[in-house]
């Protein structure tokens, strides 16, 4: 819980001045033996703690899981294979599966999202970077358009988006290949432009060394670059300059 739903409950009578000062002297992490969930990480930063799938075992991804759902009233997992999801869903049959941005959640209802972001893809085989960089900003509370498939092969394509684009507080490019979309992107707007390069590619893209090599050296300015294939780390950043924006009015 945040800090301000904590303190809503005191003052609606639904939590007691005790049970609050219990949870605010808590440890700020939970310990389980094989991980210390950060529990007061969304009181520090404004972004509850997310699980990174890939590589766990079962019965910890589960416990997790399950435990930072019981935390936070809701949970989203990323790199999530379909066997981790059968996984969960056995056990919470209302978890939400993408299996193109291999996102697994489970959300408040009726959330708010604010602001603009506008995610955008050069072609369609970096769709599941994108739906990654996506769907983590509207789980933190953004509201996203996706512009997907304008890769400067067709640069036609980009400007039919361009004013959806230019109205964005932050633009994420997706690209692989080459990665040049960032840098046309950068000389076209006046908001900060936060460039993904991707694996995608052919041999000499060295599995996506190529893309992020031309965003870290791009001449257009407003620019920064995340690791390879981390839709994840641009959503995140991506809502807090879209949260700062809204902030400004």
């Amino acid at each position: 819980m945040e800090t301000r739903e904590i303190l809503n409950k005191v003052k609606n009578h639904e939590m007691t001045v005790e049970d609050a000062e219990h949870f605010f002297r808590r440890e700020p992490f939970e310990e389980m033996g094989y991980a210390k969930l950060d529990t007061h990480r969304e009181i520090r930063s404004g972004f509850p703690e997310v699980i990174f799938c890939s590589g766990k075992a079962d019965e910890h991804l589960l416990q997790i899981f399950g435990r930072l759902y019981e935390e936070n009233g809701e949970v989203m997992g990323t790199r999530a294979s379909q066997a981790q999801c059968d996984l969960i869903r056995a056990v919470y049959p209302q978890a939400e599966y993408d299996p193109v941005s291999h996102i697994i959640k489970m959300e408040k209802q009726k959330k708010e999202r604010e602001g603009l972001v506008a995610v955008c893809s050069a072609g369609t085989a970096d769709i599941p970077v994108a739906e990654e960089a996506a769907q983590t900003a509207e789980y933190f509370g953004t509201h996203v358009e996706r512009v997907f498939d304008v890769g400067v092969s067709g640069i036609h394509r980009l400007f039919s988006r361009l004013e959806v684009i230019q109205d964005a507080n932050c633009i994420v490019a997706v690209a692989g290949m080459e990665g040049a979309l960032a840098s046309v992107l950068g000389g076209l707007v006046d908001k900060p432009v936060i460039a993904v390069p991707t694996s995608v590619g052919y041999g000499a893209s060295f599995h996506g060394l190529s893309a992020l090599l031309t965003m870290i050296n791009s001449c257009a300015n407003g620019i920064a670059t995340v690791n390879i294939d981390n839709g994840y780390g641009a959503g995140y950043l991506a809502t807090q300059i879209n949260r700062l924006a809204g902030r400004g009015r």
